[in-house]
């Protein structure tokens, strides 16, 4: 088996993964408020950045050395938890994953004025027709937006900045420091809510949140195997393999069968997000900045997989690397 195969595959089963840690999240939505759903999920992390911060042997302090730019992503991964959370309680999961995977476009437009990336025209007009593809899934005028939209585009732009936050300051700053912070934020902020929003919770629902916790610490653990074992134009695509298993566990679970439009709108995001993809493997980007967000950031419970990778003393592939 090739060395991309390999990768390949790995991230196919970590982004099932995460699949999977995305309808428990939908079934407690169902009950709970989405802040209380990070609230205990995050809490529940916090002994596995515990074994992280013991085996950081980078030498400095918890202070971070950009705090604007920690403050904005911090504030940004919040939202972006929060959102997702609330989004994949109220809509179709097929639905909100054609939606998130406009991060990618977000993410080469926010290039331009934060890392002084160059877009040039064939991106920008794939770009527009990533956004297109947005407004395909949202039907604005034909179908009623409701918070829930808004929620999952607010999640997707909340991503965008969190991971072009991370490529700006993440060579000056420390990964726990970028771990850390929006960890905290979460767990402080959410607590914030609780008195307002929360339910007791039975104890098969406390282990549905431990499922939660760790399976975005698997999940994210497997596309570090991948990136370790494939290139980062091969490995980066398979994210868009979470929209067939979206499809299949909402007509399992939920009776979601995802309309004409969605289908249509998420082929469009899909192609659009891989034409970029393509352009960056190939050299025509300086920063390569879609490609080097490894993960998606959908909550405060778990670390970018960069910083995951640096944490544990391993750096990132660059781009056309292969390790065996």
């Amino acid at each position: 088996m090739s060395s991309n195969v390999k990768g390949a595959l790995f991230a196919l089963i970590a982004f099932a993964v995460f699949a999977t840690h995305d309808v428990i999240i939908k079934v407690l939505g169902a009950t709970y408020a989405p802040f209380q759903i990070v609230f205990f999920s995050v809490l529940l992390s916090f002994p596995l950045a515990t074994v992280m911060l013991i085996r950081d042997t980078t030498p400095g302090n918890l202070l971070p050395a950009h705090p604007w730019w920690m403050a904005l992503r911090t504030a940004a991964a919040t939202v972006t938890g929060v959102c997702a959370f609330y989004a994949f309680s109220v809509l179709p999961l097929a639905q909100v994953y054609a939606i998130l995977f406009a991060t990618p476009l977000l993410i080469t437009v926010l290039a331009i004025p934060v890392l002084g990336e160059k877009v040039r025209l064939r991106r920008w007009l794939a770009v527009l027709l990533g956004l297109v593809g947005v407004l395909v899934v949202l039907r604005p005028g034909d179908t009623d937006l409701t918070l829930g939209h808004l929620a999952a585009l607010a999640s997707a732009v909340g991503g965008a900045i969190a991971s072009i936050t991370v490529r700006k300051i993440g060579a000056d700053e420390r990964p726990i420091v970028m771990m850390i912070y929006p960890m905290v934020a979460n767990f402080v902020l959410m607590a914030c809510t609780l008195p307002f929003f929360y339910k007791p919770m039975p104890i098969e629902h406390l282990g549905m949140l431990g499922v939660i916790a760790l399976f975005a610490w698997v999940a994210s653990f497997l596309v570090i195997l991948a990136y370790r074992a494939g290139e980062a134009a091969i490995i980066a695509p398979m994210q868009y393999s979470q929209i067939v298993w979206a499809t299949i566990f909402g007509m399992l679970f939920f009776e979601e069968t995802p309309d004409i439009y969605t289908g249509v709108g998420a082929s469009i995001i899909i192609v659009s997000g891989l034409y970029i993809v393509l352009r960056e493997s190939r050299g025509t980007s300086e920063n390569t900045p879609v490609l080097r967000n490894r993960s998606r950031s959908v909550t405060g419970a778990a670390p970018r997989v960069s910083l995951f990778m640096r944490a544990l003393g391993q750096t990132p592939p660059r781009q056309g690397d292969v390790k065996e």
